[in-house]
């Protein structure tokens, strides 16, 4: 016996199906959508995309050179799509010809503000410059990609942005201070979008990964080897043990969360600040 609850205003089911066991089917279903991920040419964006597609969304993504683009192109999803535009986010302009790309090609329902960059420096030797290019690429390619794609979430009454910002945005670290810095805007960022918007049917949400094993964060563990006489095994494997499920996440488990704050199921989730951490917060 089948049974469906619905809700009249937002239109998606929760199915209820009686078998031995009495269970909640909750629908991520994504068909008909078209989502936009930046920066995926590798790590949670390139997952990101793939499970997007996974869940029957159209997906365009940028990256910075084309063959990272024919790679991630050629995936084969079970129901939606997969196109890509080189560009780089950390130029105005190139930002710029990504949204006109994009934007030519229709409406966006799904924007994945997923860009970003940790360099490891320290605060005394960061020039203006620095923290210039850092802003641009972090912080400013979300802002435009996000201004360019809210009206037409507004105008449909329906739309998703995330922010993928980092543990190191709430929880301040002394080696990512620039980092750092960028990520806790975003998560401002969000909150403002999502209370200034949530009445449209615009819901906006921040995602805070922590250790995820991505080639992000192995750069990080060779820098930590280099220092300290290690092996960059060795170091990821002690960061590992510091965290409370005992291991880095991966991209495939940030993407997961991703795809249920892009669905219909997640329509009363607006303005958080998830953290993807193994419960390590505030430890990294």
């Amino acid at each position: 016996m089948n049974c469906h609850v619905w809700d009249p205003e937002f239109s998606y089911p929760l199915r209820v199906e009686e078998t031995k066991k009495e269970y909640l089917m909750i629908n991520l279903d994504l068909s008909g959508k078209r989502a936009v991920v930046t920066a995926a040419s590798s790590g949670i964006g390139a997952a990101v995309a793939k499970t997007l597609a996974d869940h029957g969304a159209d997906v365009v993504f940028c990256a910075r050179n084309q063959a990272a683009i024919d790679q991630l192109a050629s995936y084969q999803s079970v129901g939606g799509t997969i196109h890509g535009h080189v560009a780089d986010m950390g130029d105005q302009a190139s930002t710029g010809a990504f949204i006109q790309n994009v934007a030519a090609a229709g409406s966006v329902d799904i924007l994945i503000n997923n860009v970003g960059a940790s360099p490891s420096r320290n605060f005394l030797y960061m020039s203006d410059d620095d923290w210039h290019d850092l802003h641009e690429l972090n912080l400013m390619s979300a802002v435009r990609c996000t201004r360019a794609f809210l009206p037409d979430m507004r105008k449909n009454k329906w739309g998703r942005v995330v922010m993928i910002s980092s543990s190191a945005g709430k929880y301040p670290n002394a080696a990512l201070i620039d980092y750092g810095t960028t990520k806790a805007a975003m998560i401002s960022l969000s909150k403002s979008l999502a209370r200034k918007y949530g009445a449209d049917g615009v819901l906006v949400n921040a995602v805070l990964p922590g250790l995820i094993h991505t080639a992000m964060w192995e750069r990080a563990a060779g820098e930590i080897a280099d220092a300290s006489g290690k092996t960059a095994d060795e170091v990821i494997a002690n960061n590992g043990r510091g965290v409370p499920v005992g291991r880095y996440g991966t991209s495939e488990e940030v993407a997961a969360l991703i795809v249920f704050l892009s669905s219909n199921a997640a329509s009363y989730v607006n303005g958080t600040a998830i953290e993807v951490d193994g419960g390590q917060a505030g430890h990294i």
